[in-house]
């Protein structure tokens, strides 16, 4: 990848700025000033020496985040990030906490262990830039207004990787991505003709092939009535499960886990195309021993309207309750300085997550960073596809843990060849009424 310096970053940011591109975007920032790095301290700080961050991402995207905190230790004189790594409840509460879908209910459970961001930056006097939360985005992060509690800091939406040098090997245009799952079809089976022995696989199978698809489509993921449901056992998720299973019979499909599993074994070579979410493009481009390119998540042709949108989820910034008055304002500058334009190419960059203000998104555009950001144009092109609907708007139901267990669990059902797909999603959706 190309190293830039931070002038020439800023001076990115900058330039597309000043091109005014994306103005008419559903991501369109609200107009407020540019947050400023951060401050120097006041004397009231000086008995806190230091602000705990806890998080559960893997190793290559916590080096990322460690360059992130160095960079603003560097600037500070005041309390400096510590990151640990260490489960957020054993013993003191950090200060910060990213969590994913793993820890994110047991925190949530009980008593509230957070205190609303919002609430942390009004009271610090600063300015929070960014984007005006889309209808696309899983609203966890968000209370009943519409305010952050949280910072949404790894929002990723999926899309396609594939290895350009496999395809090339194979026959295929390695600068045409099959759009639809019909054109992925074919592809798979000349990979297969070329000797490749895991043509396709996906990380997150209940997130990617089953959520996103019903969006993507413009079908529902759940049903909210007096009780909140699923609701993916129409007619398009069924019969993309069971094309799916045939792939898995025809060895076109391969599966590992119910995670980001897949991610390292394409990332070794050992498949040819991957669906995952977009913040793994940094990771793939470091790791991948092969040319990666990277494309939107395909659609079915035969089916009215299709593509529609798909959705953005991933672990939030929290910050904690119970600290002191000077703590919560060494965070605030904390988050101002990871709002800021340089930060946020940095974090875009390095992490691969889309961006949380207008800086951030401009940035996607630049010609400058068109090959480092390449899945962060291609994301925001899904999420924006077109106007987000009833249907194809996020829901933090099928966030939770116990769902999608469920969800992987029938698919599995599927690829095992012991439920067709109809059933499987059937049951699916009655188990998803009695979920904890």
């Amino acid at each position: 990848m190309k190293k830039f310096s931070r002038s020439a970053l800023s001076q990115a940011v900058l330039g597309v700025a000043i091109a005014g591109l994306c103005a008419g975007s559903a991501f369109a920032a609200t107009k407020k000033p540019a947050a400023k790095a951060a401050a120097a301290p006041a004397a009231a700080d000086a008995s806190i020496t230091e602000i705990e961050l806890v998080h559960d991402f893997d190793a290559d995207k916590a080096a990322q985040l460690q360059k992130m905190v160095d960079r603003f230790n560097a600037g500070t004189a005041g309390p400096k990030i510590v990151i640990r790594e260490r489960a957020w409840n054993e013993g003191t509460m950090p200060h910060l906490l990213i969590l994913g879908e793993r820890d994110l209910p047991g925190f949530l459970s009980g008593a509230q262990r957070y205190r609303p961001l919002y609430q942390v930056m009004k009271d610090a006097g600063l300015p929070m830039e960014t984007l005006r939360a889309p209808a696309m985005m899983t609203p966890t992060p968000l209370d009943s207004a519409n305010r952050l509690i949280a910072l949404p800091v790894a929002l990723s939406t999926p899309v396609m990787f594939y290895n350009k040098d496999a395809f090339k090997e194979a026959g295929v245009d390695p600068e045409k991505a099959p759009k639809t799952w019909q054109e992925l079809q074919g592809t798979l089976g000349k990979l297969v003709a070329a000797g490749q022995s895991c043509p396709y696989t996906s990380a997150q199978p209940a997130w990617i092939l089953v959520e996103n698809m019903s969006a993507w489509h413009n079908e529902p993921v759940v049903s909210e009535g007096k009780k909140t449901s699923l609701a993916v056992n129409g007619m398009l998720p069924v019969k993309h499960v069971a094309m799916l299973s045939s792939w898995v019979k025809a060895r076109y499909l391969q599966l590992f886990g119910r995670n980001d599993e897949a991610v390292e074994h394409f990332a070794k070579g050992e498949c040819a195309v991957l669906t995952a979410a977009s913040g793994a493009w940094p990771t793939l481009q470091r790791q991948a021993k092969f040319n990666v390119g990277v494309a939107a998540l395909p659609y079915h042709e035969d089916y009215y309207g299709a593509p529609q949108n798909t959705l953005a989820d991933g672990p939030a910034m929290w910050v904690a309750a119970g600290k002191k008055p000077a703590e919560y304002k060494a965070v605030a500058r904390f988050v101002s300085f990871w709002l800021t334009g340089e930060s946020q190419v940095e974090w875009q960059r390095n992490a691969g997550y889309l961006p949380l203000n207008r800086a951030g998104l401009l940035a996607s555009e630049s010609r400058l960073l068109s090959s480092d950001l390449a899945n962060i144009r291609v994301g925001v092109a899904e999420l924006t596809n077109k106007p987000v609907t009833a249907l194809s708007k996020a829901s933090a139901y099928p966030q939770r843990a116990a769902v999608r267990r469920i969800v992987d669990e029938e698919l599995e059902s599927v690829w095992e060849d012991r439920k067709p797909s109809k059933l499987a999603l059937d049951t699916a959706v009655a188990r998803s009424r009695s979920a904890d």
